[in-house]
């Protein structure tokens, strides 16, 4: 009888092992495929534009060149602006995203609020339809007077449907009884919402903040729409776009004339505006990794 126990334990050890084994190299070989891409584009982006039309696309630089970054940075200060301005969007609206749709969905999930219904409704609507491109851009340079103005950008990326509905399943899962207490205790509504709801929301509000942060630092259409060449400093996308837009059009000009143009590293210079647009978001995202994937899982969880 002991024998058998003790092999059952070895067979379920064993059984154990070999699943964590299979666990740790499919993790390791998903881990690679995601980096790989990355390390491709940095290669490349280091890479002569000749030994790119010649060898392809390479991990290595077979004739290394940084002359596609001095192309990107060849006005620092164009450079350095349209950083500070993504980073100052990006920071403001997220703040300002973060508490609305925390607030939104919190009073969305209270029992004791009678319109929440109605309100959800309405939020969820706005993900099957909407009104258009035309009506949003009057609504923006007719209504709002907002052309050239970087509220343009700043307000359209405040609020989501997606990420209120997120935020109202993440704070479901808090017994309605704190707040019922706290009420007891003479607790007002904000009270209760900055001193209570917000502390205990941390996982939901990185992860919330993540995705309107990562929405406002890849945004260039709207920039595109309502930030004309006259200003000075535009978002780093819509910079990095034009950028590159400028240089297809001067080698697609020398093709039509029959000159050929070997100095403009279009494929490298596309590859090195793809590092100096996501290297600042790859250096931020493991400090909130870890509250990501608890945000994720707990928010899809309904209470």
């Amino acid at each position: 009888m002991e024998q058998s126990e003790e092999s059952r334990s070895i067979r379920t050890d064993m059984s154990g092992i070999i699943v964590r084994v299979f666990g740790y190299a499919f993790i390791s070989f998903f881990a690679l495929c995601c980096l790989l891409p990355f390390l491709l584009i940095l290669g490349t982006s280091f890479t002569a534009e000749g030994a790119i039309k010649k060898f392809g696309f390479n991990f290595w630089p077979r004739e290394f060149s940084t002359f596609a970054y001095k192309i990107v940075f060849e006005n620092p200060d164009m450079m350095i602006g349209s950083y500070f301005v993504t980073l100052g969007i990006t920071l403001t609206g997220t703040a300002i995203g973060l508490f609305l749709v925390a607030m939104t969905g919190y009073a969305l999930q209270r029992p004791d609020f009678g319109y929440r219904n109605g309100i959800s409704f309405f939020i969820y609507f706005t993900t099957l339809f909407s009104g258009g491109l035309v009506p949003f851009y009057l609504l923006m340079t007719q209504y709002l007077t907002l052309k050239d103005n970087y509220l343009a950008v700043l307000l359209p990326g405040l609020l989501s449907p997606f990420l209120i509905i997120m935020m109202k399943s993440f704070v479901r899962s808090i017994p309605h009884a704190i707040t019922e207490s706290a009420k007891i205790d003479g607790a007002g509504d904000f009270t209760i919402f900055l001193k209570l709801i917000l502390p205990m929301t941390t996982p939901a509000l990185a992860t919330i903040g993540l995705f309107i942060a990562l929405g406002y630092w890849n945004e260039w259409y709207n920039s595109m729409l309502f930030l004309s060449s006259d200003l000075k400093y535009r978002p780093l996308q819509l910079f990095l776009y034009n950028t590159i837009t400028s240089a297809d059009f001067i080698r697609n000009s020398a093709a039509a004339s029959n000159v050929e143009l070997r100095d403009v590293p279009l494929e490298s210079m596309k590859m090195a505006t793809a590092v100096v647009a996501t290297g600042p978001v790859i250096l931020f995202y493991p400090f909130v990794q870890r509250y990501f994937i608890k945000g994720i899982t707990v928010g899809a969880v309904k209470g």
